[in-house]
């Protein structure tokens, strides 16, 4: 834990804090209609024509019901056509490599994994999908994910801030500025800035080229369809292969890159993610990558400030975040630095701490941080794997996940999960001082109350449900490459990751099975659609209540006091669902690693 590596943290934190004002209030004009923007003489004319030619009425608004069947209605017709694009990516242009068509699961897979911001990738990218299926199937998700978790966190801080009215806004409005204003002009640029770095973009087909000496490997055997096939118990079939060449990937690249990191889409281009040399080719891409993922989420924080009347309010939100943030990247890189005690004792040097998965050239403290920011957000994009961390290093993403990706989080997924933590807080305090619990002049109810619950519960059980079946199936078991407690973690956190809408994962497990591919895509499914539906039920009503003025039992949603108790709600009502859990996963691992015992 070097004083370069303090200087870059202090650095990146600064850096964040710098823009979330900025961010913030371009977010206000962005999220209101009638709003202007420096760009407004360019993409004013285009607005006007999107909602002519899909029948918008911009002036007309929705109420909660009407906004979030519109949000539903999108999705799925999205992921219906993505999914029709991966099924015939054979067929369709700009496919020089001559991929093949995705299998029904998998097209599953990855068109519910890209409808939901979660990006979890059953396969890799440079050898399954097509520049076609890369820039419309793929990238056309990764701008509408990301402004749909945007508007809907936009409606609830509506239903926060209005007063005595049914109506949150419009979806269609709120989809088409979020896309045109804020995501496609800032990836323009991003993308110019990561071509400037080295990242390719082009539509070359893949380059060829001999190695000086050839090299055996051992690979798992896959069938005619691609299927990993298995022994009697359940485990892959290796077999040796002599490689003479190396096939170097082309393509757009810096494109999706940049709304990957911005919409905190995640993914990769290719399989190694930003630990490969062309999707993050220098320590600058690296620093711009995590600060992007980052940049909205922060921006809203600000942006509930000024929408409710109370920026101390939206700074002490952004607060509690950056602590529980900090806690975390603390724990993971104090962990990798302290390495491997077996390791150590097999010759490793102690200073070099855990550089097993990790990229030399960003080493282990950019190798935490970047963990950490990733699955704070819902991003899941990685420059190091998972799975090669410690046991505690490990168990820092995979917590970060199940706190519902609050800490910032995905862009506008971040923002109302944490707003239904504030709601608990709130009624929490209430009932700590003998009054009816309020929240900025709006009272806190049994109703309010059983939707953020519901919203929380939903995420438990749906990842401990899923994660259950498969620790108990021959499906389930069949993927695991480690055995005990990391096995354990290794499904734990794929279906955290699938329900959480992150996308990064434990790199040991075969997921690219039809089993795999079509209960996380259901967990995908439950984690976005079934939480957004009470939050949206709880904007609507707290848009129509009446604001009280303060009293003597108010409790002030601002202030250390504030920050305080948010945080002890966050670890108390959303980290004790997965303590067992976890304790039987990354904590074990990690008492039986120190007594000389590795998975």
């Amino acid at each position: 834990m070097e004083a370069a590596d303090w200087f870059q943290l202090v650095v990146y934190v600064a850096a964040l804090a710098a823009i979330t004002k900025p961010m913030g209030l371009y977010l206000m004009r962005v999220l209101d209609a009638n709003g202007r923007t420096w760009l407004d003489p360019l993409l004013r004319p285009l607005e006007r024509l999107t909602y002519r030619f899909v029948g918008v009425k911009p002036d007309c608004e929705q109420d909660w019901k009407q906004y979030t069947v519109a949000m539903l209605i999108f999705s799925l017709v999205s992921c219906l056509f993505t999914y029709a694009i991966l099924r015939l990516q054979h067929l369709l242009p700009l496919n020089p490599q001559g991929f093949g068509a995705l299998s029904p699961d998998l097209a599953f897979n990855t068109a519910v994994s890209f409808t939901t911001n979660t990006n979890w990738q059953s396969y890799s990218g440079e050898s399954t999908m097509s520049y076609l299926s890369q820039m419309v199937a793929l990238t056309l998700h990764n701008f509408t994910s990301a402004a749909t978790g945007i508007a809907l966190a936009a409606a609830l801080v509506r239903g926060i801030a209005r007063h005595s009215v049914k109506t949150l806004g419009n979806f269609w409005v709120d989809l088409v500025r979020v896309t045109y204003y804020l995501l496609l002009p800032i990836c323009l640029v991003f993308a110019v800035v990561l071509v400037s770095q080295g990242m390719i973009q082009n539509f070359k087909p893949y380059t060829t080229a001999k190695l000086v000496e050839p090299m055996k490997i051992s690979v798992a055997k896959v069938d005619q369809d691609g299927k990993p096939v298995t022994d009697k118990a359940g485990r892959p079939v290796m077999e040796t292969h002599t490689v003479t060449e190396q096939t170097i990937v082309q393509g757009p690249m810096a494109s999706q890159v940049a709304i990957k990191m911005l919409g905190t889409n995640g993914g990769g281009y290719v399989n190694a993610n930003a630990a490969h040399p062309f999707e993050n080719p220098t320590p600058l891409s690296n620093f711009l990558q995590m600060l992007s993922i980052f940049a909205i989420g922060s921006g809203l924080t600000y942006f509930l400030g000024r929408m409710v009347s109370n920026q101390a309010h939206g700074w002490s939100v952004w607060a509690a975040m950056m602590a529980l943030f900090l806690g975390g990247v603390l724990l993971c890189w104090h962990s990798e630095a302290a390495g491997n005690p077996i390791h150590q004792q097999l010759g490793v040097a102690a200073a070099d701490g855990n550089m097993e998965g990790k990229e030399v050239r960003f080493g282990v403290f950019n190798s935490a941080l970047f963990a950490t920011v990733t699955t704070d957000a819902s991003c899941g994009a990685v420059n190091a794997m998972h799975d090669s961390f410690t046991p505690l290093g490990g168990f820092v993403p995979l917590f970060n996940i199940q706190l519902g990706e609050i800490i910032v989080g995905g862009v506008g997924a971040g923002l109302y999960g944490m707003l239904v933590f504030v709601i608990l807080a709130v009624f929490i305090a209430g009932l700590m001082v003998g009054r009816t619990p309020e929240y900025l002049g709006k009272k806190i109810q049994s109703y309010e109350v059983k939707m953020a619950m519901l919203a929380l519960l939903v995420l438990a059980v749906s990842i401990l449900g899923f994660a259950a079946w498969a620790v108990v199936s021959s499906w389930g078991l069949a993927g695991l490459n480690n055995g005990g407690p990391h096995g354990l973690s290794e499904i734990l956190y794929a279906f955290s990751s699938a329900n959480g809408n992150n996308g990064s994962a434990f790199a040991g497990l075969t997921t690219n099975t039809p089993w795999w591919n079509t209960t996380l895509g259901l967990a995908m499914l439950t984690g976005r659609f079934l939480m957004i539906v009470p939050i949206m039920a709880l904007a609507g009503l707290l848009a129509r209540q009446k604001v009280s003025p303060p009293s003597a039992g108010t409790f002030p949603v601002a202030g250390g006091t504030f920050v305080g108790l948010l945080l002890g709600t966050i670890l108390l009502v959303g980290a004790l669902n997965f303590l067992p859990a976890l304790t039987l996963g990354p904590v074990v691992e990690h008492l039986l690693m120190l007594h000389g015992k590795l998975f």
